[in-house]
């Protein structure tokens, strides 16, 4: 069974025997059970309690609870308490050596041990509040408390019991070092008040400091009492909240037993974190550094709670330096002016029977004091006139001056308590009996500055200020280790400046960069963090951001997608600007393009030259020279309308090259048409009785092509009127690039005008394929047969190539099929006659055209 445990068996076997007997005539009460006597007294007008550990531990006992318990019997005595009860001491008694404070009344104390045991606490604790005789009269069973405050007690656990089992008598219980922030539930423990800062300030200082070095992975050992569970439930809430993640965490207390020690070793040794988080009191650290030492378990970074960090004996049992580099928070440096000569002086403690003196003076210089006359002589006889001074050890040593400085802080503060209740000016009235319910309330409402200057006062929860100093051991060349104070935390200012870091710190085997206790490594710009299954959240793989999103922070959590005008770089870092792609002039492709289409502009210009100067030849006549020159020059238009359909797109362009491309073409195919019928027309009219030539004269060829062709124009002012083409940026064909092309607007006015260059060249088509067998010399339909065959394989081969093309190519194919068909005409219509022209003169003469034809 749990040592706690038992003690909480035995308090209740004790109240179960506490029983109260009175008879009608008798005029006094009785105490039942073993009385407790104070271990330090000193009578005054108004007294004192105060519970200290004078001792920490006691014998184990298995009790069968057949008989009555034996009293608790306490062992290993302890040098801070007697350094509290010294303490407690030196401020009432310069409260009473003063005149300005309680004039005319003096202060007196009854302290006792707690022997750091739950039920010796409460027992005491009632002994405080009913007296230590054995008899009272019935006006002192019902009178007020015996004493009117209560200094202590040490630990949390403690001092929750306490104040439990004495919050009903509203009896202040003032603490110098129970920094459970559980306390400060005023609905349990309504009298408690204490002068060290709460544990809910010191779990989220411990938190932020943790985050500050970047340690997001730590282990961590708490005191298994209500101080280490409260203070670790306070840190582990506060570090979830900064992203701060515990591989483990475990109770630790030390009546534990060893095998429990060798568990949590072990644990330690197997674990990743390099930080360790330790809530601790001093005592259970001393028991756990003795075993660490034996399996050398160095080179962690510890961080420690104010229970153990600033504790030079804990500094000197560490032998091995595990504790080298350690960092964690203390109470404020404070000095009481005289406190340590007083504390010094013990003599005044002297007496024969004062037994704890005798244990304090014999532990003290290892000696002891003859028990009787007749015995003999002993080795190390103790005198009692011993140098206290000259002795170093825990009572000496004044580290924990600021501890001492909240006990002597909490009798000052129930002097002024009293002082304002008693009315006390030069004088106190002395026939005001102080309550204690009355006491309780101004406590919590003092305001004071000690000699010192240190501000004294209580919030609504009995706290005071929360401020801290942030320590860091430092070892130096002779192995002494040196506390240096490296920065604040101060808890009354605002979130984000209560941290401050002043000086250079000494980590874990003395080194001076800062420790890596991480669970993965940080995620770098252009990854995004995965949880790992089953693992805390600090534990993580880290997932390249996909393409077109990117993660510009460390240990980012998503990837953002890029804007539709941005693409992810290669380290997916940062959005760059997407390349605008478009058929250009500049490129390979355009170029050949531009070139061509130049050529064919040229080429045609110098056919047209060409019929231009030999216009009154027969050939030339022969062929419709004016349907012939309209054609080269649709030509001319078609060539350089191609031209428009490169280069950046615009909103005129895109207006422009659909519809100059439809008007240009059809015009073409309009003349095409026009020769075709004219030679149909001619040779009808040629035939016996034939009279077609009269209805397709030149007015009626010119009236024929404008039709045709404002058909189309009609189309295409339509198509601009009701949804025109315009200039649009794609960014679905190609994820890292903006294709720029033209909308077509309305795809109907699209067709529309291209399914209309199609039936004129199916009707040219056909009639030239009706006059393809006429005399050679008046007939041209061959090669516009050719030609169409050659156009319509072109266009028809288009529209599949012009749907399945991405982005720019779409364009090039739209050219392609432009110069293909141009060339087609230019050079199937226009060639052959050209090669007569130019090669064979003689063939372009009246006479061999007139012999030609009347052979045939």
């Amino acid at each position: 069974m749990h040592p706690l445990w038992q003690q909480q068996c035995w308090i209740l076997v004790q109240l179960l025997l506490v029983a109260s007997f009175s008879k009608p005539e008798n005029t006094t009460c009785r105490h039942s059970g073993d009385l407790e006597n104070p271990q330090l007294v000193q009578d005054g007008d108004i007294i004192l309690g105060g519970i200290f550990p004078f001792h920490s531990s006691w014998k184990n006992r298995q009790e069968n609870f057949t008989h009555k318990p034996l009293p608790l019997q306490c062992e290993s005595l302890n040098f801070r308490g007697f350094q509290f009860a010294q303490a407690m001491r030196y401020a009432i008694e310069e409260i009473n050596n003063r005149t300005d404070l309680l004039p005319g009344i003096t202060l007196g104390y009854q302290m006792y041990d707690a022997c750091d045991s739950i039920a010796r606490s409460i027992k005491v604790a009632l002994a405080l509040v009913n007296g230590n005789t054995a008899e009272l009269t019935l006006k002192e069973c019902t009178s007020a408390a015996q004493v009117q405050a209560i200094m202590g007690e040490t630990t949390s656990t403690l001092s929750a019991a306490v104040a439990t089992a004495i919050g009903p008598f509203h009896i202040p219980l003032i603490s110098h070092y129970s920094t459970c922030a559980c306390l400060s539930d005023k609905t349990k423990y309504p009298s408690f008040l204490r002068t060290i800062p709460s544990d809910y300030f010191q779990s989220r200082a411990l938190a932020q400091l943790v985050k500050h070095f970047g340690w997001m992975w730590v282990g961590a050992i708490r005191t298994d009492d209500d101080y280490g569970n409260n203070g670790m439930a306070a840190f582990t809430e506060t570090a979830q909240r900064l992203g701060i993640c515990l591989e483990y965490s475990v109770p630790f207390f030390r009546m534990d037993p060893p095998d429990k020690i060798q568990k949590i070793t072990d644990l330690i040794k197997a674990s990743t974190s390099k930080v360790i988080v330790a809530f601790l009191s001093h005592m259970d650290m001393d028991v756990l550094l003795h075993e660490f030492s034996k399996h050398n378990l160095s080179g962690y970074q510890w961080v420690g709670s104010e229970g153990w960090i600033f504790d030079f004996q804990t500094a000197a049992r560490d032998k091995t330096h595990i504790l080298d580099g350690a960092i964690g928070l203390s109470i404020p440096k404070a000095h009481v002016s005289g406190l340590q000569e007083f504390m010094l002086d013990v003599t005044p403690l002297n007496s024969s029977s004062n037994d704890l003196f005798i244990e304090f003076w014999e532990t003290m210089f290892s000696c002891e004091f003859k028990r009787s006359v007749s015995a003999a002589q002993i080795q190390g006889e103790c005198t009692g006139h011993e140098d206290v001074a000259g002795v170093k050890n825990s009572f000496t040593d004044m580290s924990l001056m600021p501890i001492l400085n909240n006990v002597y802080k909490g009798v000052y503060a129930v002097a002024h308590a009293l002082h304002m209740i008693l009315g006390c000016n030069k004088t106190c009235n002395t026939d005001v009996q102080p309550q204690p319910l009355e006491i309780l309330e101004h406590v919590k409402k003092i305001h004071f500055k000690t000699k010192e200057g240190d501000e004294v006062y209580f919030n609504e929860n009995g706290d005071p200020a929360a401020k801290y100093e942030i320590i860091n051991w430092q070892p130096k060349e002779n192995g002494i280790v040196d506390f240096v104070t490296v920065g604040l935390y101060d808890a009354s200012l605002p979130a984000g400046k209560q941290l401050n870091l002043q000086s250079d710190l000494i980590w874990a085997r003395n080194s001076l960069q800062v420790p890596v206790s991480i669970c993965s490594e940080p995620c770098q710009p252009g990854t995004r963090k995965v949880l790992q299954k089953g693992k805390p959240v600090c534990c993580h793989d880290c997932v390249t951001c996909a393409e077109g999103e990117i993660s510009n922070n460390t240990d980012s959590i998503t990837c953002v997608r890029c804007h539709p005008e941005f693409w992810s770089n290669e380290r997916r870092d940062a959005c760059v600007k997407k390349q605008e792609v478009f058929l250009s002039y500049e490129e390979i492709m355009g170029a050949l393009l531009t070139a061509a289409s130049l050529f064919g502009t040229c080429l045609t210009a110098i056919v047209a030259f060409i019929f231009f100067r030999h216009r009154k030849t027969p050939l030339v006549r022969a062929n419709n020279s004016e349907l012939s020159f309209l054609l080269l020059f649709s030509l001319i238009l078609c060539f350089l309308c191609s031209l428009t359909f490169i280069g950046r797109p615009s909103e005129w362009t895109c207006k422009l090259r659909h519809t100059a491309f439809g008007i240009t073409f059809v015009l073409c195919i309009s003349c095409v048409l026009g020769k075709t019928i004219v030679v149909l027309m001619a040779f009808k009219a040629r035939l016996p009785g034939g009279n077609m030539m009269k209805w397709f004269g030149p007015i009626q060829q010119r009236l024929s092509v404008l039709g045709l062709t404002l058909i189309q124009v009609i189309i295409c002012v339509l198509w601009l009127t009701i949804s025109p083409p315009f200039p649009f940026k794609n960014f679905q064909e190609l994820r890292d690039k903006i294709i720029l092309e033209c909308a077509l607007g309305s795809d109907l006015g699209f067709w529309a005008g291209l399914g209309y260059i199609g039936l004129l060249a199916i009707l040219c088509f056909i009639s030239a394929f009706l006059a393809r067998k006429l005399p050679d010399n008046f007939n041209e339909a061959k090669f516009i047969t050719f030609s169409m065959l050659i156009f319509c394989a072109v266009w028809l081969t288009f529209i599949p190539a012009y749907v399945s093309s991405p982005g720019k190519f779409s364009v090039a194919v739209e050219i392609f099929a432009i110069l293909a068909s141009s060339f087609g005409l230019l050079i199937c219509i226009f060639f052959p006659k050209c090669y007569v022209i130019l090669l064979k003169p003689e063939k372009n003469t009246k006479k061999y055209m007139m012999g030609k034809g009347a052979s045939k």
